[in-house]
């Protein structure tokens, strides 16, 4: 199958669905958007994907959108090694854990949203202190979640859903000076880069990464 990832290097969404890819060892051509040059609301790719953000993942001639929605469909279509565990409790609380980061947490580093706050006569320090208040409240609440799981992942021996959306949200933590030194999270995070799927997806691997 041919996949094409409509993609930014530094996008935790878009870096989800690489790892689910990569995990599935699913290959994938990259078509990325400078999300700081906004090269997302162009007319084309508008066309494509209409809320102008990424990542969207051409399949079968469709256009998906929203990375949980992409991954789940990826999980479904090639269920193995399954992201999510076989007990129904254990499902949802790993979903609970995914989207308490997807829903609650990351937001609040969209690109759009901080333009948003700055336009809105926020300074650049007011916008990263708040981003940092609710990224570290977010992460502690994470942490306590899965306080008394044990293993190299969230939930256990096997990654699931959950470890692709801590990991980019680790990284995310670091960019705006937030805390990041929960041990188990910590551990979680070195445990994920340490696999070739994760390390496959990485920001710094992607063909339009750009550091500077």
């Amino acid at each position: 199958m041919d996949f094409v990832l409509h993609t930014y290097w530094r996008s935790s969404a878009a870096w989800r669905v690489r790892t689910a890819l990569a995990l599935k060892g699913l290959a994938w051509e990259s078509a990325p958007h400078n999300l700081r040059t906004n090269e997302q609301t162009a007319p084309g790719y508008l066309a494509c994907n209409p809320q102008g953000l990424v990542p969207a993942l051409e399949v079968d001639g469709a256009v998906l959108t929203q990375s949980l929605a992409i991954i789940a469909y990826l999980d479904e279509r090639f269920p193995e090694p399954p992201l999510l565990p076989d007990d129904p409790l254990e499902r949802a609380r790993v979903r609970a854990f995914a989207l308490a980061v997807a829903c609650d947490i990351h937001p609040v580093q969209n690109l759009k949203v901080l333009r948003m706050l700055r336009a809105r006569g926020l300074d650049q320090a007011a916008v990263d202190g708040w981003a940092r208040e609710v990224i570290e409240g977010g992460l502690a609440a994470c942490a306590r979640l899965i306080e008394d799981r044990t293993g190299p992942y969230c939930f256990g021996a096997a990654v699931t859903l959950a470890d692709i959306v801590l990991v980019p949200q680790m990284a995310n933590a670091r960019r705006f000076g937030a805390r990041t030194d929960w041990p188990r999270l910590e551990a979680i995070e070195a445990a994920a880069l340490a696999h070739p799927a994760f390390a496959l997806s990485r920001p710094e691997a992607q063909p339009d990464a750009d550091p500077a």
